[in-house]
């Protein structure tokens, strides 16, 4: 994704500069990303590092680590944060084998019943997103995956009739997050997917260009399109000159002047995790 990234970060031209000092401007005094409010959260660390990284920014590397030590191993964090500090760990590097092994640790108590993964503890049936945060928290330690054919079975319960993957059992449509985390896991894992995944995802393009989150959304938004067409990238499915057209004109709609992009045509904010997106978006485009 970040290789992707930077090659959407190349295509910017005279808006380079506003990027980077947007994404500068991401990183709190004490060394943590921030949200939307400016607060620091270690989510959004994960993109502020990753902005840096794919417009080739320096990297604050001594106070990001001091920031990330104080959450020692995560005791205290949830499933999602615990993922966060796993790949900032990741981006930064030097850490010890005390922090990898304790992170990985607390990842597996949110390992569900069948096999896969959720935010909450002791849950029956893992979700797609749940996998797709724990298996990259595994890579990004260097870790291998324990059990991962329970993980791939685990994404069965989550099929829809549709062709696609949701985020709870018996749903009758599929969305767009939960079939390109789905589509995603399984090319890691090196698993065949259905070539149906490929035709639902295109199905899901607004004739206006970017992605719905579902079949009934009234809108695109950034992070389906960014998920969307990387998941079509994992399945080598090429795209017509029409639809990247359409859709670097979608990307175009979202973009400010102030370096990044909004999440969706009513969206007033800016941060750092949609700005990302929205370089990922671009680099499978370009």
């Amino acid at each position: 994704m970040l290789q992707v990234a930077r090659r959407g970060a190349l295509s910017l031209g005279e808006s380079l500069p506003a990027v980077r000092d947007f994404a500068r401007s991401r990183i709190s005094p004490g060394g943590a990303g921030v949200d939307r409010d400016n607060r620091p959260d270690l989510y959004y660390t994960i993109f502020a590092i990753a902005l840096l990284q794919s417009l080739d920014e320096p990297v604050p590397l001594t106070l990001i680590r001091d920031e990330l030590r104080s959450h020692g191993v995560g005791d205290s964090l949830d499933f999602i944060h615990l993922g966060a500090l796993a790949r900032c760990w990741s981006a930064v590097g030097d850490y010890p084998a005390e922090i990898s092994c304790g992170i990985l640790k607390n990842i597996e108590c949110y390992r569900t019943r069948n096999g896969g993964y959720d935010g909450e503890r002791g849950a029956a049936v893992g979700t797609a997103y749940g996998g797709f945060v724990a298996l990259g928290s595994y890579q990004d330690l260097r870790v291998p995956l324990p059990d991962p054919l329970r993980l791939v079975q685990s994404l069965k319960y989550l099929e829809t009739k549709d062709g696609g993957w949701g985020n709870t059992p018996g749903l009758k449509a599929g969305s767009t997050n939960p079939t390109a985390a789905a589509v995603t896991l399984l090319h890691q894992l090196e698993m065949p997917v259905n070539e149906q995944a490929g035709r639902w995802l295109l199905e899901q393009m607004h004739p206006a260009g970017g992605f719905l989150a579902m079949p009934m959304a009234p809108i695109p938004d950034l992070l389906s399109t960014a998920t969307a067409l990387h998941a079509l990238a994992c399945l080598n499915v090429e795209l017509s000159s029409r639809t990247k057209e359409q859709c670097l004109d979608f990307l175009d709609s979202l973009w400010t002047g102030a370096g990044g992009f909004h999440g969706h045509w009513a969206d007033d904010h800016l941060d750092a995790e949609y700005t990302f997106y929205g370089l990922l978006a671009l680099g499978h485009l370009v």
